[in-house]
């Protein structure tokens, strides 16, 4: 073949390329259209001109027609071709652009062949493409609607821009999360991660941006926060970073359970001294309320010391009694304060307003408990076998739901919890226990073993554990026993302990689930276990007996009739620190910073105390003692700490103890060389 032939062959390929130029380039302005329809027809650009498909089919056939005589040059042609401008591979247009007679499976293999991993890639693209586009308009056309309504005001113009913008900012967060092979909405991606811990999410937050903007998310946090009991009344709006305020909180409690374990924070004593001899103490939250031997009633507020309801006067009869009635029985929640005096008066005061009483009533006879629900206004007192409930209605004026009689005199009673507008109390009367309620014309008997007193009683909103003492032939049955029964159905579920002493204190309400912490007269406080019915800690802590205990998730506080309040640790079973006063311990009640306790003697009137109408005040020793310890993080600071903490070994005068230290310092800044 000689080089006429090959001229010829290049000149019969440009006629037919420049023969069709009008009609492609009214194709090549339609090319995406084309494409987006499925049309064979592309265009591409060879010499700055466009092509068609077909010329190039056409120019195959002729070549296949004359391959006998052509076929020793297909290589050089191809190489010409290039040199003269034929179209690359990017010139060509997309690369995966097949006819639509061939196969499925051959569109894929080119796709493999093209540098593409999956054709999934490819409609996973285009349907994000395709929501995008869904959302950006869905948001042009409510940004124009709320614009349209928002025109008239300027109050609801900005009104419409913040329902706007929050619109948009819900819609630019409704994306597609990758998992793996596949893409999850945004809402479905978030219920998957609500079920991670903070570690899990944390480690999620590695993976991708869309991962760890996932992991961010304020509502998952928020949730966790709820989890972790922080926050509880808050709602997501609350915090502008859910995760740093949980970073915050778990923080302040490591800090906390350190200055519980250090004994480092502050002590105040509250005292009366007007009031001569401390009779009963009670406590809720912040709340502290007291009763002395000259009728006084003083109520503290921890978190606000000057408050003017501190000071609460007695009704009118009791005032201008001489010599004034000594006060039996207080109680406090967060919204009542209640005081029995030994005439059978029961005062009600306000923790807000304080002063004068805003209820009274007579009792028949002096009380023998008086108890307040701590999360209702619901009173209940007992007088002998009398047992008269109170609550005030809608409008704030007081009914007497219920009055019953017993068989025997009230030894004890408390309010059950958790009941809302149908108070149900508890009531222990000699070897028998009763449920009263105002709906039911007879009390219920729950416990009835004759000869076998009920020593102490404590409730839960749906359990009552009581503890009672064995004699005679139920000695060989183990002992004394506490026993756990249903308030719902009235059964006994389970019975722990077999001491040889008596049950004297006994905390269901405030320990934690599945486990009940109690006091016995052998010196020992237990710790049971209520699944399995055993001990789970038994400490040695009080040579005269355990008069009050409370238990949370880590530690015990116990107190004993010698007047020493113990702290330990429950998994170690250890003690971690104590502390003394002349008086046994009636009362032990704490929270996650704060903790008081109460030294009430059991002689209000003492031999040799020379307490007459005209003697004002009583000997120190005589008097008791209430002492409030707060282990918060800004009790450490040099204005909360006494003075005796403050001192060195260097000085002549004082002594190294932290609050209420058994031991003082081993080690201080200069205090000796060696260190």
């Amino acid at each position: 073949m000689a080089e006429n032939e090959l001229h010829a062959f290049r000149e019969s390929w440009k006629q037919e390329l420049t023969g069709q130029n009008t009609d492609h380039c009214q194709r090549a302005s339609n090319t995406h259209l084309n494409t987006a329809t499925g049309s064979s027809v592309y265009c591409v650009a060879v010499s700055g001109q466009p092509i068609r498909e077909d010329s190039k089919n056409r120019y195959f056939d002729v070549l296949g027609q004359n391959r006998t005589k052509l076929e020793p040059l297909v290589t050089s042609s191809y190489t010409t071709s290039e040199r003269i401008g034929a179209p690359s591979q990017e010139e060509r247009g997309p690369v995966g652009t097949i006819s639509e007679d061939q196969p499925h499976y051959v569109s894929i293999a080119a796709g493999l062949l093209d540098g593409r991993t999956s054709p999934l890639l490819e409609r996973l693209q285009e349907e994000r493409t395709r929501r995008k586009r869904q959302y950006q308009n869905l948001t042009k056309k409510c940004g124009n609607s709320l614009q349209k309504y928002s025109e008239p005001q300027d109050k609801v113009i900005k009104l419409g821009d913040k329902l706007v913008d929050q619109f948009i900012q819900d819609l630019n967060e409704v994306n597609d999360i990758p998992f793996f092979d596949v893409e999850l909405p945004y809402e479905l991606a978030s219920n998957i991660f609500q079920y991670l811990n903070r570690t899990e999410l944390g480690r999620c937050a590695q993976v991708s941006k869309a991962w760890k903007a996932l992991a961010e998310d304020e509502v998952l946090w928020f949730k966790m926060c709820l989890r972790e009991g922080y926050h509880c009344d808050a709602t997501v709006s609350d915090s502008p970073c859910w995760k740093s305020t949980l970073r915050d909180c778990r923080q302040s409690e490591s800090t906390v359970r350190s200055n519980w374990k250090n004994r480092v924070g502050s002590i105040s004593q509250l005292q009366f001294e007007l009031g001569k001899v401390l009779c009963d103490v009670s406590s809720c939250d912040n709340f502290v309320l007291a009763g002395y031997t000259s009728g006084d009633v003083r109520l503290w507020d921890t978190l606000h010391w000057d408050a003017t309801s501190s000071f609460l006067k007695p009704n009118h009869l009791s005032a201008t009694t001489e010599p004034r009635p000594h006060v039996s029985h207080v109680q406090v929640n967060n919204t009542l304060a209640i005081a029995a005096y030994d005439d059978g008066c029961v005062d009600v005061w306000s923790t807000k307003t304080g002063g004068e009483p805003i209820y009274h009533y007579q009792c028949p006879g002096r009380l023998h408990d008086l108890t307040l629900s701590s999360d209702s206004p619901v009173l209940a007192s007992a007088a002998g076998a009398h047992v008269r409930i109170n609550r005030p209605d809608d409008r704030g004026y007081w009914r007497t739901l219920r009055q019953a009689q017993l068989p025997k005199a009230v030894d004890r009673m408390l309010v059950v919890p958790g009941r809302g507008q149908c108070p149900l109390v508890a009531l222990a009367a000699g070897d028998s226990v009763y449920l009263l309620s105002p709906g039911e014309e007879e009390p219920r008997t729950l416990h009835s073993v004759y000869g076998h007193p009920v020593t102490c009683l404590d409730a839960s909103c749906s359990h009552a554990a009581l503890g009672v003492k064995s004699s005679g032939w139920a000695m060989h049955d183990g002992g004394n026993k506490i026993h756990m029964y249903s308030l719902e159905t009235g059964q006994l579920e389970v019975s722990v302990g077999n001491s040889v002493g008596d049950f004297t204190c006994v905390n269901l309400r405030d320990s934690p689930p599945h486990l009940l912490v109690c006091g016995n007269k052998d010196r020992r406080v237990r710790v049971f276990d209520l699944r399995t019915g055993t001990s789970v800690t038994s400490l040695y802590a009080h040579y005269m007996g355990v008069t009050a205990v409370q238990a949370d998730d880590w530690k015990i506080v116990s107190g004993g009739g010698e007047g020493l309040i113990c702290v330990w640790e429950m998994r170690m079973g250890t003690k971690l620190w104590e502390m003394h006063n002349r008086h046994p311990v009636r009362h032990v009640c704490f929270h996650a910073s704060t903790l008081v306790t109460a030294n009430i003697p059991d002689e209000k009137s003492p031999r040799g105390a020379c307490i007459t109408d005209d003697d004002l005040t009583a000997h120190r020793r005589h008097r008791g003692v209430i002492s409030h310890y707060d282990f918060s993080e800004d009790a450490t600071s040099q204005d909360h700490i006494l003075p005796i903490c403050r001192s060195n070994y260097v000085e002549s005068s004082g002594y190294n103890y932290n609050i209420g230290l058994a031991v003082p310092y081993d080690r201080l800044s200069g205090a000796h060389p060696s260190h």
